[in-house]
């Protein structure tokens, strides 16, 4: 199964401070962590996010499309980074996370674990058009990368 692992914002990754030695230091103990999570062919994807200050949402209502400037409010409602995993159970993502380094040592921090939907979730929704659809977007976009 696959999981988006989300790293929920604090006000310190909403601040978007500078580099400091604490910080190299985090970042550090994030990359043998990640390096753990590729050897173990765990890891697709993951990346950090900058603050909602540089960011923009925009909101559907109806035909109508509105955007909105960052920042937004709630930090702890935000997301700061994310990692995409393959892993065998929820269960398997739960230890991983406990393995984690703390995202921000200086606030409570929160990880998020979500599964992604798979096509045989979808049930009679996804019908052979659509899921010949889909196929073909992935073989796409794996080609791109």
């Amino acid at each position: 199964m696959r999981v988006m692992v989300l790293v929920k914002g604090t006000k310190q990754s909403e601040a978007g401070l500078p580099p400091t030695e604490e910080m190299s230091e985090m970042l550090a103990e994030m990359g043998k962590f990640n390096e753990e999570l590729v050897k173990a062919g765990v890891l697709l994807a993951a990346d950090g996010l900058q603050p909602s200050s540089k960011g923009k949402r925009v909101l559907f209502s109806g035909a109508e499309r509105t955007v909105i400037d960052g920042p937004f409010a709630e930090a702890k409602e935000l997301v700061a980074g994310y990692w995409i995993w393959q892993v065998k159970s929820m269960e398997e993502a739960v230890e991983w996370v406990k393995r984690c380094p703390c995202p921000f040592p200086r606030e409570e921090s929160y990880i998020e674990i979500r599964p992604v939907y798979e096509a045989e979730d979808l049930g009679d929704a996804l019908t052979p058009e659509l899921k010949e659809q889909d196929d073909r977007l992935r073989a796409q976009v794996a080609a791109q990368n």
